[in-house]
């Protein structure tokens, strides 16, 4: 497939860019494709005949002020190359927008399968899809165990007031891409807004943390990817993000088929006490993080509605996310009204 070929990655711009930062890197011409997944950042992989490499870019079109940024990702992932968190080692990042369209890095292919679905990891018996699931906690936890200035992140974000904000900035990001009357989001917001917890210790937060965000080989997490919206923070809102994606499959529609329905996949308070068995952290007010959680995944997927109402989105699977917005909304007012006990 050549450059023209591929929507928002012009080949052969990237091939000059690269032969000028990194001369001899590419050795033949440049074919990639479109990696198939992903409803945020484009990502594709490009080879030369020899070897392979992963470029992401921004979506196409509207771009909400605060996400996808690329210096950023590539920052964090550069920076937790010697931790016990596994990621892909990084070749370069361009800022320019003028080289392909939108700022951009390029990174190293890891071998591995993001899971998507329960039926993905049926080729899987129970105890190995326990153990995977395990790990992917696990390594939450190591995530959250390393000291940011320690690896250079001393200043890659305002821990103090985090929550606080994010509730702020999630309902601003609801607002930029709003196009609709939607059922409980101003409800939700102000709940939230009104029962900010106490701030836990700061950590590295990846800010969208689930099982298809990470590449599993030989039961194994092998890389931790997207990490857009990584920062500094509480921890915690890492943890509710990941019980919402594991329990959505229970509001039906377009998450039918999730990963947590998988034969042996650990269950929410399972997931919860692997967690505070391995950080030490205090869980007690988990009912917030949830609630948090439910608000930016129905921003996350209204945004992506957006995008696919102005015809600016890339890929399968867009035209269904919308109807998922609500019963995301609904379902935060339900954690933050039962404390997050389920």
């Amino acid at each position: 497939m050549t450059g023209r070929d591929l929507p928002g990655l012009d080949l052969g711009r990237l091939r000059a860019h690269l032969d000028a930062e990194r001369p001899g890197m590419v050795r033949g011409e440049l074919r990639g494709h479109l990696v198939a997944g992903g409803r945020s950042n484009l990502t594709y992989e490009v080879g030369d005949g020899h070897s392979t490499w992963i470029v992401r870019r921004p979506p196409l079109g509207h771009v909400l002020a605060t996400a996808h940024d690329m210096a950023r990702e590539h920052r964090v992932i550069t920076a937790l190359r010697d931790t016990a968190v596994p990621v892909p080692r990084t070749f370069a990042l361009c800022t320019d927008p003028d080289v392909i369209g939108a700022p951009f890095y390029v990174m190293e292919k890891v071998e591995g399968v993001p899971y998507r679905t329960a039926d993905e990891l049926a080729r899987f018996g129970p105890d190995e899809v326990r153990a995977i699931a395990l790990r992917l906690v696990d390594t939450l936890a190591e995530l959250h165990a390393v000291d940011p200035a320690g690896v250079g992140l001393g200043d890659f974000g305002r821990p103090d007031g985090y929550l606080a904000r994010q509730v702020k900035r999630w309902k601003q990001q609801l607002d930029a891409s709003r196009s609709r009357d939607l059922a409980g989001a101003d409800a939700l917001h102000r709940r939230l807004a009104e029962s900010v917890p106490e701030q836990q210790p700061a950590a590295i937060v990846h800010g969208d943390y689930r099982l298809d965000n990470v590449l599993v080989d030989d039961g194994q997490v092998r890389a931790v990817l997207d990490w857009e919206m990584a920062t500094i923070g509480d921890p915690l809102a890492d943890v509710g993000l990941l019980l919402v994606y594991q329990r959505r499959h229970e509001l039906g529609g377009t998450f039918v088929g999730g990963v947590a329905t998988a034969s042996g996949f650990p269950s929410p308070q399972e997931v919860v006490a692997r967690y505070a068995e391995r950080s030490g952290r205090d869980l007690s007010r988990l009912g917030f993080y949830l609630a948090l959680g439910y608000f930016k995944s129905a921003v996350i997927c209204e945004g992506i509605h957006y995008r696919y109402q102005q015809g600016q989105t890339v890929g399968e699977g867009f035209d269904t996310v919308g109807r998922a917005v609500e019963p995301l909304l609904a379902a935060g007012l339900q954690s933050i009204d039962q404390g997050g006990r389920r």
